[in-house]
């Protein structure tokens, strides 16, 4: 179906932030940056609609998605999840932070800190890394019947190269914070070395 995440390529990132595990960060090139803009017009005028079916669609694909979502954890009417005006509300907001990267797309150390900042809150809310990558596909196959004849093989890779580029440092942003976290907590009392007991 063309619905996942695949992008690839370097960007102004440093390498360091990067798990030796993950794939290189993604590019995005004038192509990518000019496609997305153009396409991105046309898509804003169904935002709330998108963002509606990405969720919906998620939650049929990835219900353990749900777990994450206090308001949404025990529903499993998913007509009664088209109708939710929280459901609505949530999905307005991830449309608000796609349209704030689009507009950050000329000037992506700007971009970067948006998305350094998203990562972040995601540890906070306690939602993992694992599942960032649903989002973007699940954006992509909402999309691409509101853009009809407009969608092309280059416009999808050019969506997934930002959401691959977003969700990585996303997740680079979540797990720096989860070891700052780690380093903050203190050592339980009978674990702490006995600093009255140090000659040898």
């Amino acid at each position: 179906m063309g619905c996942a995440i695949s992008g690839s390529g370097v960007t102004p990132r440093s390498a360091e932030s990067r798990n030796t595990e993950d794939e290189a960060p993604a590019r995005l090139t004038p192509d990518h940056i000019q496609l997305i803009k153009e396409s991105w017009r046309v898509i804003q005028e169904d935002i709330a609609k998108v963002g509606i079916i990405m969720f919906v669609r998620l939650f049929e694909t990835h219900p353990e998605c749900k777990d994450v979502f206090f308001l949404f954890r025990d529903v499993e009417d998913l007509e009664r999840l088209r109708t939710s005006r929280e459901l609505r509300a949530h999905g307005l907001r991830v449309m608000s932070f796609i349209e704030k990267s689009v507009a950050r797309l000329d000037q992506l150390e700007r971009l970067e800190t948006l998305a350094r900042e998203l990562g972040k809150s995601h540890f906070r809310y306690n939602a993992p890394p694992k599942y960032y990558g649903y989002v973007g596909t699940e954006f992509i196959c909402a999309v691409r019947p509101v853009l009809k004849d407009r969608w092309t093989d280059e416009l999808e890779q050019a969506w997934k190269t930002l959401f691959q580029y977003v969700t990585g440092i996303m997740k680079d942003s979540y797990l720096e914070e989860e070891r700052s976290q780690h380093k903050h907590t203190p050592t339980p009392s009978r674990e702490r070395p006995d600093k009255t007991n140090t000659a040898i």
